[in-house]
């Protein structure tokens, strides 16, 4: 039986990062952490919830032999949510947004940090985005589906450069999607694990003028950022990651990709950023 325990307590813990690269120990992967993401967006805190077992298990989850279904790690992932400490096997997992994604595969088989070659300067969010160039498929869409992740980039300064040149600095898993195109995706942003909204063709807007949200904020508002920064999810939108559907013809696990060489275009400017 397999051992997933999700306990939520009164005091707020530290923010964690999903943008430091992992540290070296002697620890088994599972016990690697990260540390303070600078980015995240605080939300008002929540109530405790009492702890959620997801499935109990004594000994080491093994590696899946069939793909989970999509039902199944959106359910996970809705269990997590107000959460404020993830424990797999006796053991905490990062508490921050790449810990959320590997807790939830980890309890279908899945270790999304699993890989026999590294990416030097990895996270945790470059560590699945690997992981999922190996075994599943990159897309930006239209043919976005609930269990799928998505990536973001420019989160946060990471590099320190006051520039948008960050790239895979947050992760999330889709669990909906709403008639308008609004991607419905659980992550830990802020102080506790949320639901967050995303709409794409609309990467501007936060609200619409009726105040449905179209986009949430996730990138916190720093003094030193230029006037323009985006700061929706929209805007910071770098790709969806499907591992739910089998793949025909999977890379070698030696395959890594260079983050570094990575490019994408430019967000344009978020001029149209309707401040809250």
């Amino acid at each position: 039986m397999r051992f997933l325990a999700i306990i939520a307590v009164v005091t707020l813990m530290p923010l964690a990062g999903c943008t430091k690269p992992i540290q070296k120990s002697s620890r088994v992967v599972r016990e690697v952490s990260t540390s303070a993401d600078k980015g995240a967006l605080y939300r008002p805190s929540r109530p405790a919830q009492s702890p959620a077992i997801l499935s109990p298990e004594r000994h080491a989850v093994p590696f899946a032999t069939s793909l989970p279904s999509r039902s199944a790690i959106v359910q996970s992932a809705a269990r997590l949510v107000g959460a404020r400490t993830i424990t797999s096997q006796g053991k905490r997992i990062t508490y921050d947004c790449a810990g959320v994604a590997r807790a939830v595969f980890l309890e279908h088989g899945i270790d999304l940090y699993r890989a026999t070659a590294r990416d030097v300067n990895a996270n945790g969010v470059r560590l699945i985005y690997n992981h999922v160039h190996r075994r599943g498929v990159l897309h930006r869409g239209p043919d976005v589906r609930p269990g799928d992740l998505v990536f973001f980039d420019n989160t946060w300064d990471f590099n320190g450069d006051g520039k948008a040149n960050d790239p895979l600095t947050h992760i999330g898993i889709v669990e909906a999607l709403e008639p308008d195109g609004t991607v419905i995706f659980i992550s830990r942003v802020a102080s506790a694990i949320e639901r967050y909204r995303m709409n794409v063709e609309h990467p501007h807007v936060h609200k619409t003028p009726d105040g449905r949200v179209l986009n949430d904020y996730i990138r916190r508002k720093h003094p030193t950022d230029p006037a323009d920064i985006a700061r929706l999810t929209g805007e910071l939108f770098a790709s969806y990651g499907n591992l739910l559907s089998p793949r025909k013809d999977p890379p070698g696990d030696d395959t890594v990709v260079q983050i570094q060489d990575r490019r994408h275009p430019s967000n344009p400017s978020a001029s149209a950023i309707l401040e809250r």
